[in-house]
């Protein structure tokens, strides 16, 4: 397998410098955590101020400009994703090998792009997570509905299948699950593979900053003529309505309108080439503009050839790519479609992948009614499995594979020991599972089947120490403790402990239990959302689920919130985001003031305040706690103190 050397990034940076210029351990860590993905302007002076810092310090000032000097350095040589090297003669007399981590695995020690310089054949053989979920839910289906499944056998265009999409019913769904996608789902409205095709291409740098995505949409739904500037360019553009979305298209642009020839052509493909820091494109700018100026085409016209080719040389997908990928979003969204209880199960097994958490796969098959059990000791297994039909599906019993911390060797004896079905905690013991073990089970609430609860459970994992192994069959705890009476834990204890062990709940959604507060102070649940007219001034609060901010975004961060009724989207412009900077980044349960945006079935909310309610959690637990303290760096530290968090006073809200 080829090589590749990989770079230094900004945290990894920050953090070997600092190292280096002598920062403590928490210095280092709150500047890590606060130079993320996110800060693209992270040294700005007032940034570093709003985390505490004192910007105008000499020695702080000279760690980061010496992280910035550090970023983009080679850090060490790994191994490719999947570039296998083919030669007709021996490869090690051509280039050094050495042995990979993995057993029977070698690398070459040139990196990938010097491969090709030197004009090797190499050959990507990529894998997707996707793939592995699909031949898991192909199994599912045949074990429990008798469908023989194939990757070509799906039935084609099925319109449910394409109406399921267009309403951006696609969590889990390969590709088209992004908060990008599904904003463009219900624009797009696919409705045969080739618009799959094009969904996945379009939601990419490439077609966004060439400005190819608006032009297309206005298009596709009658807002604008399809025109083309000439007959040889209608031939290139038709199947897009004009609009070049991928490289074939732009390499044909360049040999009919401006004379390029082919190899110049795969010259200006390479310039557009995936994953490049900093593509080339633009050393070609003359010969494309002068080219198609010689054949007769408008110099603006040209330029703007020019400004979306352009586009490309941050990310731009071949056809043949993406029409590759679109067959496994078809083959995806048809599994969802028909068998959620199958799809959900293989994505649970499958995990980790794709943007979403096991919390929100699980609260999703809930809404498309299927029966989710919870983990037991008596009833699952390592992986997610679906048992006997209700209703229309088949249920789904958590694995114990969701356990956090447990690893599938752990549980081998649990599983052999199972026969027919465990009675006692103590018979787990003496099949020779590790009381460590014992306790994450307890800690999962995983010994209902036997009539314990997670307290009781606990408890009598406690008591284990006191007697010697194997002088009991499963009776003496329960003789020794049988008139032990514990207080029973609350419904809010128990979901806050099922997200510290598995997180995830089948109990309840946290932000149920702090709902009276927020209605109180007309915070809307997200489903309520869909009922307000566009502009309404709104609160809305959840759980942070997803926090991006894209290279083509100009700085605007996109957050995902979840509540006990769905999922809200926000938009946070720079200027926000730099004044709230702290809670986003910090926030578990984020509270947003803003208006409502709407277009057909398309919401957001463009945050003007956000507050870090993450302390309403704390209510969860019943154990009384101490009143936070005021922190004086929190922007939302005005308002009404409700039950130690504050709520701010607000405006006429909906």
């Amino acid at each position: 397998i080829v090589a590749t050397v990989t770079q230094v990034h900004h945290k990894g940076a920050i953090r070997d410098v600092g190292k280096a210029m002598g920062l403590s351990v928490d210095t280092i860590n709150c500047l890590s955590r606060s130079l993320w993905e996110f800060t693209q302007d992270w040294h700005n002076g007032g940034q570093i101020s709003s985390q505490g810092f004192d910007a105008g310090d000499a020695h702080l000032k000279k760690v980061l400009e010496l992280t910035e000097q550090y970023v983009g350095f080679p850090r060490q040589l790994g191994q490719h994703t999947g570039g296998f090297v083919i030669t007709q003669d021996r490869l090690s007399d051509l280039c050094p090998i050495l042995n990979a981590r993995m057993e029977d695995r070698t690398n070459i020690e040139w990196n990938k792009d010097d491969i090709e310089t030197l004009g090797f054949l190499k050959v990507d053989v990529l894998a997707l997570g996707m793939l592995t979920c699909i031949r898991k839910a192909f199994d599912l289906a045949k074990q429990y509905y008798g469908l023989d499944l194939t990757l070509a056998n799906i039935p084609q265009d099925d319109p449910n299948v394409y109406e399921m999409v267009s309403h951006a019913d696609t969590i889990g769904v390969f590709q088209i699950e992004s908060r990008a996608q599904m904003s463009m789902l219900p624009r797009l409205k696919p409705k045969c593979f080739y618009d799959l095709v094009i969904e996945v291409a379009i939601v990419r740098p490439g077609p966004i900053q060439g400005d190819m995505v608006h032009p297309y949409l206005r298009r596709r739904n009658g807002e604008e003529p399809v025109q083309y500037p000439s007959k040889e360019l209608e031939t290139i553009l038709s199947r897009t309505l004009g609009v070049p979305l991928f490289q074939e298209q732009a390499m044909e642009i360049a040999i009919v309108a401006a004379g390029f020839t082919p190899a110049e052509a795969d010259g200006l493909r390479r310039s557009m080439a995936t994953f490049k820091a900093k593509g080339k494109v633009s050393d070609w700018q003359k010969k494309l503009v002068e080219g198609m100026k010689a054949k007769g085409y408008e110099e603006d016209f040209a330029q703007r050839v020019f400004k979306q080719l352009e586009g490309f040389g941050s990310y731009g997908f071949p056809e043949s790519h993406a029409a590759s990928f679109a067959l496994l979003v078809y083959v995806s969204s048809w599994l969802k479609c028909y068998y959620p209880d199958v799809f959900s199960t293989a994505l649970l097994n499958s995990m980790p992948m794709g943007f979403y958490q096991p919390a929100q796969i699980v609260i999703d098959a809930q809404k498309h009614g299927v029966e989710v059990r919870p983990i037991d000791i008596n009833h699952s297994s390592w992986d997610n499995i679906l048992e006997e039909k209700t209703g229309n599906y088949c249920a789904i019993r958590l694995g114990l594979r969701q356990i956090k911390g447990l690893a599938q060797k752990d549980i081998q004896q649990l599983l052999t020991a199972r026969t027919p079905s465990f009675t006692a905690i103590t018979q787990l013991y003496d099949a020779g599972v590790s009381k460590a073990v014992i306790e994450k089970l307890a800690d999962a609430d995983a010994y209902r089947s036997i009539g314990l609860d997670r307290r009781q459970a606990l408890w009598e994992v406690a008591a284990l120490d006191d007697v010697p192994t194997g002088l009991f069959k499963g009776k003496l705890a329960q003789a020794s403790e049988e008139n032990i009476g514990l207080p029973e834990m609350s419904l809010s204890e128990h979901v806050l402990q099922d997200y510290t062990s598995l997180a995830l709940s089948l109990k309840a959604h946290p932000v149920r239990f702090i709902r009276e507060q927020l209605t109180k102070h007309k915070v809307l649940t997200t489903k309520a959302l869909d009922l307000l007219p566009d502009g309404a001034a709104v609160r809305v609060g959840g759980l942070v689920l997803v926090k991006q901010r894209p290279g083509t975004a100009k700085n605007i961060c996109f957050i995902t919130l979840e509540d006990e009724t769905g999922i809200a989207n926000l938009v946070v412009f720079k200027n926000v985001f730099d004044y709230y900077r702290q809670q986003i980044l910090s926030a578990k349960l984020l509270m947003v003031e803003g208006k409502l945006q709407k277009e057909g079935e398309v919401i957001h909310v463009i945050a003007e305040q956000l507050y870090d309610f993450s302390a309403l959690l704390n209510q969860l637990n019943t154990v009384p706690s101490k009143k936070p303290r005021s922190n004086s760096r929190n922007k939302e530290a005005t308002g009404k103190i409700i039950q130690g968090e504050i709520f701010p006073e607000g405006r006429n809200f909906k």
